[in-house]
C-alpha cells in the first residue's frame, strides 16, 4: 500500500476508535448514576488495577503495555469527569514532581489543587476539600520523606493507592553557572544530588524550599539564583536548563502515596501500611516484628519517626504484602496490637508494579 492509502486506513481506524471510546463513555454515564444513587466512590483503585491488568493481558502488541496503560488512564480520567470531576491535591506550585506524578496517575480531566506544603495536602483531604491527595513518601536514593511520615501520625487520612515515578533532576537558571550564588530546592533533592553538588559548587549557598517548583519559581525572579527541579518546571517558569540528570544515582525513583478518606478493596496483590508505637522496653519492637514473621507475612519496608510528645520514643511505619482483610493479616494485626501501645492501619491498597 502507498503512504496515502495507509494514512487513509489510519483515519478510518481513528473514526472507529472515537466511536468506540464514546460508546464506552455512555456506559460510564450510566455507571455514574448508579454510583450517585448508592453513594459509591468515583475512584476505585481496585477497579483501576483490574482494568489495567486486563488491558495488559489482552495486548498482542506491537504497542508496549506502558503505552496502552497511559491511554487508558486518560480514558478513565475522562470517565471521572463524566461521573463527577475529582479534585486532587498536590505539592505545588505547578511543575513540581508531585504535580507530574498526579497528572500521570489521574490524567488531564480532573481538577488539581496546589498545596503550599505536604501537611496542607493532608488537611485538604481530611477536611473534604479535595477528594484525594498525592504525597511523596520515599525515594530510592534519599530515603523517607519526613514531612509525609509526620503528617500520617497527626491526621486521619487513609492510603488507597501508590505510584512510582522516575525522577531526573536538572540545574536551571537564567545566568551562567559561574554566576550562580545560591541554589534553591527541596532538602531531599539536595541529598539526592549531594555528590554532584560537592564537585560542581563549593561556595554556592544551598537554600531549602518546600517544593522544587517553588524553587524554580523563586529562581526565575532573582539574579544569581538557580534551582534544581524538573524539566517541566524549567519550561513553566522560563528558566534555562544548564545541566541535566544531576542526580547521583541514575535509577532514581520516588514512591508516591494516594491518600483519601478510605482505603481500597482487596485485589489479590496488595500492600498494607501500619503505624505503631511500643512500650519503652527491651525487645518491644522485635516482639511486634516477630508476629509478622510467624504468620509468614513479607515486610517490604520499615521506618521510624520520633514521638514529638515523648523524648526518645518513636513511631514505626511498616509496609507488608497483603490486605488487612486477608485471613493471616487480620490475625497478625490482632496479635501485634497486644505488643503495642498504639497500632493503626494507614491503608491497604493495590501494589504498584510499574513506573509511571
Amino acid at each position: 500500500m502507498s503512504l496515502e492509502e495507509l494514512r487513509k486506513k489510519i483515519d478510518a481506524l481513528d473514526e472507529q476508535l472515537v466511536e468506540l471510546i464514546n460508546q464506552r463513555a455512555r456506559v460510564v454515564v450510566e455507571i455514574g448514576k448508579l454510583k450517585a444513587a448508592g453513594d459509591t466512590p468515583i475512584y476505585a483503585p481496585d477497579r483501576e488495577k483490574a482494568v489495567l491488568d486486563k488491558i495488559a493481558r489482552s495486548n498482542p502488541g506491537p504497542l508496549p503495555d506502558k503505552t496502552l496503560a497511559a491511554v487508558w488512564r486518560e480514558i478513565m480520567s475522562g470517565s471521572f469527569f463524566l461521573e463527577r470531576p475529582l479534585r486532587i491535591a498536590y505539592l505545588g506550585p505547578m511543575g513540581s514532581f508531585s504535580h507530574n506524578a498526579a497528572i500521570l496517575k489521574f490524567g488531564q480531566s480532573v481538577d488539581y489543587e496546589a498545596a503550599t506544603d505536604i501537611r496542607a495536602i493532608f488537611e485538604e483531604v481530611s477536611k473534604g476539600h479535595s477528594d484525594f491527595g498525592i504525597v511523596p513518601i520515599e525515594n530510592s536514593a534519599g530515603g523517607g520523606v519526613r514531612e509525609s511520615l509526620d503528617a500520617f501520625v497527626e491526621t486521619d487520612v487513609m492510603i488507597c493507592a501508590e505510584a512510582h515515578m522516575a525522577i531526573h533532576h536538572n540545574l536551571m537558571a537564567n545566568c551562567p553557572m559561574s554566576g550562580i550564588q545560591k541554589i534553591y530546592s527541596q532538602p531531599e533533592i539536595f541529598a539526592q544530588c549531594r555528590n554532584w553538588l560537592a564537585g560542581a559548587f563549593k561556595d554556592a549557598q544551598l537554600i531549602p524550599m518546600a517544593s522544587s517548583s517553588k524553587a524554580a519559581q523563586l529562581a526565575s525572579t532573582e539574579p544569581g539564583a538557580a534551582a534544581i527541579a524538573s524539566a517541566v518546571a524549567a519550561e513553566a517558569y522560563g528558566l534555562k536548563i544548564l545541566c541535566q540528570d544531576i542526580e547521583d544515582i541514575s535509577n532514581n525513583i520516588t514512591r508516591f502515596l494516594i491518600i483519601g478518606r478510605e482505603d481500597a478493596r482487596p485485589t489479590g496483590d496488595d500492600k498494607t501500611i501500619i503505624l505503631f508505637s511500643t512500650a519503652h522496653r527491651t525487645g518491644a519492637l522485635v516482639d511486634v516484628l516477630n508476629v509478622f514473621k510467624d504468620y509468614n507475612i513479607n515486610m517490604t519496608n520499615i521506618g521510624s519517626r520520633p514521638n514529638k510528645k515523648r523524648e526518645w520514643e518513636y513511631y514505626f511505619f511498616v509496609d507488608f504484602l497483603g490486605h488487612k482483610l486477608d485471613g493471616p493479616v487480620k490475625k497478625a494485626l490482632e496479635e501485634a496490637k497486644q505488643h503495642c501501645v498504639q497500632l493503626s492501619v494507614l491503608g491497604s491498597f493495590p501494589r504498584s508494579t510499574t513506573v509511571l
